[in-house]
């Protein structure tokens, strides 16, 4: 059996534990791009690009092993379950809410029976709890998924339904689980994962303080929280001496308050650039690291005229000065409010904007690279041995090359950075 994962770290997360759920039955686990008797597809649509992708995929592995039966899930799967049927060698599709099923099913798949039928349709809000293994150093821990914002670009509350999450309890439980198996660092993902306690009716507060108290993990990043839900006191409890890491990735999508307000995001520039400087301003100190903020944006809106897109150039550039930037050019997507607009954006605007982006990235990567020369910083190495050297991550995400050893694999190392 293989497994093919596209899209998002909550996306390999669940995979992870799709394998895991087998783990019992009588297969073996190969490469995607290997000859199989069954295929796990787990699919992204966040973009057109993404949805042309999956479908390729499909058609690859079922050229590659036409007898196989291909099962198929996530986000794609959810929104063109019908289309993705069609494809020749799909054996099932499970929707947002039929995660649960997809272990069971492929279980009863592989000793020739049929899952029972209660398996499937599952009531609305399904939440698979899930995490990644398999790597010696990290784990990807999912602690919230879907999402209520519904902004005019985006089809993911479609495609993963309303905010939800389990219990803290259990999510500790699992987090006692990853120590267990000697991983050193989590990081916290969601789909909107700052809005996590909407059903339970805690806080992702209460969620980072009991995480903290987690014997054998050493470290913890946030995968992405929105400006909004970056509360002054998250803020100010992670700078506080805590296991979290100066390093924060927090979707923009625009520098441009006109913008903003057509995509139908929740906060504006003047919140995002408060919420950068407060967490500089509590982190960062003299000879000590740089804090590493990696920060989403779309380009090529609609109505996005070129004055408006270097409202967002110049407000990276000059006011924020990310450590790197996530380039998204806007992907028109059926069912949104914003694929209805008159205004569509050219595609050669796009690229061309993309491309101004993707230089101004590398011109603050390179400048935030350099200002944290000769500063003391602690590196997770991780097992790959590539031509005798070996890599991590410094705690601001700063990439560090040594010789390989063996005895620092999953090892908090001290560093200088040069």
């Amino acid at each position: 059996m293989a497994f093919a994962t596209l899209g998002c770290k909550l996306n390999y997360a669940e995979t992870s534990t799709y394998e895991r759920g087998l783990a019992g039955e009588d297969i073996e686990i190969v490469g995607p791009g290997t000859k199989a008797d069954i295929y796990l597809v787990n699919t992204c649509t966040v973009t057109e690009h993404s949805d042309k992708k999956c479908r390729n995929i499909i058609r690859k592995l079922h050229r590659l092993s036409p007898e196989a039966a291909i099962f198929v899930t996530g986000c794609y799967a959810q929104l063109k379950k019908e289309e993705i049927s069609r494809i020749e060698g799909v054996k099932e599709v499970f929707g947002a809410d039929e995660k649960t099923a997809v272990v069971p099913a492929i279980a009863a798949y592989i000793k020739g029976s049929s899952p029972e039928t209660e398996l499937r349709p599952q009531a609305p809000g399904c939440f698979l709890p899930a995490y990644s293994s398999g790597e010696r150093t990290r784990s990807f821990l999912k602690v919230q998924d879907g999402c209520d914002y519904f902004c005019a670009y985006c089809t993911v509350p479609y495609a993963r339904g309303r905010s939800r999450n389990i219990p803290i309890r259990d999510i500790v439980a699992q987090a006692r689980e990853i120590a267990s198996e000697g991983i050193r660092e989590i990081v916290l993902t969601g789909v909107n994962t700052g809005d996590f306690g909407k059903s339970t009716g805690e806080s992702f507060l209460d969620l980072l303080k009991a995480l903290d108290k987690v014997d054998g993990i050493e470290r913890y990043r946030i995968s992405s929280i929105e400006p909004n839900l970056l509360t002054d006191e998250i803020i100010e409890w992670t700078a506080s001496g805590t296991k979290f890491l100066p390093h924060f990735h927090i979707p923009l999508q625009a520098g441009s308050d006109t913008v903003l307000r057509e995509m139908g995001r929740r906060y504006d520039t003047a919140l995002f650039e408060r919420k950068i400087n407060l967490i500089r301003s509590l982190i960062e100190h003299d000879g000590g690291p740089r804090v590493f903020f990696g920060i989403d944006v779309i380009t090529g809106f609609p109505g996005e005229t070129d004055e408006l897109f270097m409202e967002t150039y110049n407000f990276l550039k000059d006011r924020i000065r990310p450590a790197f930037i996530h380039i998204f050019p806007y992907s028109r997507r059926a069912g949104t409010p914003a694929a209805s607009r008159k205004d569509q954006v050219q595609d050669c605007i796009k690229t061309k904007r993309e491309k101004m982006l993707e230089e101004l990235c590398g011109t603050l990567h390179r400048q935030f690279v350099a200002s944290n020369r000769g500063v003391h910083e602690k590196v997770l190495f991780e097992s790959t041995d590539r031509n005798g050297m070996m890599s991590g991550y410094t705690g601001n995400y700063i990439r560090i090359e040594r010789p390989y050893d063996p005895l620092l694999i999953g090892r908090v190392t001290d560093v200088i950075i040069d």
